[in-house]
């Protein structure tokens, strides 16, 4: 293998860091509903950090980074949400979904990162709605009140997909993009 230069090696996992805490911090943007980088971000963390522990807690401490930044911006820390059932679930998710990134590593392809954002959008749609019939007193705690939560989260579905879909062509294109304009990028996974 050709020797590359300490400097541009060593900043691949900092530009796929600086990506994802940007991409989260998007989140202080207006914009719709659930339209949201939650499930793009943990995808891609996990296709293309090589450490399996860093692709997990890099997306999760850049969430968490923007939750705190929404608690301050509208008007102080939530702490309820922080210690809310529906708080750990999300952060579940993007847990589960960087463990589904995994399968994109060293596949990474426009078809595959549609497939897995859908994927990615239906796992979160899926436990986020669960949490919510099973943390609220909205709905009652059978098998209707369950499948009430999930009618109710309908509406929000498509942004969820959308905003998947957006940001993981926002995150892995860019990347794609700038592996062809510094070659050492490419030759390794940070």
């Amino acid at each position: 293998m050709p020797s590359q230069p300490q400097s541009s090696l060593a900043s691949g996992p900092l530009l796929l860091v600086g990506m994802i805490v940007l991409a989260a911090l998007s989140r202080l943007l207006p914009h719709p509903p659930n339209f949201s980088p939650v499930e793009a971000i943990a995808l891609f963390g996990g296709a293309y950090f090589m450490k399996r522990s860093a692709a997990i807690w890099v997306p999760l401490v850049a969430m968490f980074i923007s939750d705190l930044a929404l608690g301050v911006v509208n008007g102080g820390i939530y702490s309820e949400y922080f210690l809310s059932a529906g708080f750990l679930l999300v952060y579940l998710c993007i847990a589960l979904s960087t463990v589904v990134g995994f399968a994109l590593r060293g596949r990474v392809t426009a078809v595959r990162v549609a497939g897995y954002s859908l994927v990615g959008s239906v796992l979160f749609f899926l436990v986020t709605n669960f949490g919510a019939w099973l943390g609220s007193a909205m709905y009652p705690q059978t098998g209707a009140g369950l499948v009430s939560a999930y009618v109710a989260g309908i509406p929000f579905f498509q942004n969820t997909v959308l905003g998947t879909l957006f940001y993981s062509v926002v995150l892995f294109g860019s990347f794609a993009l700038l592996r062809r304009r510094i070659p050492a990028l490419g030759l390794q996974t940070a």
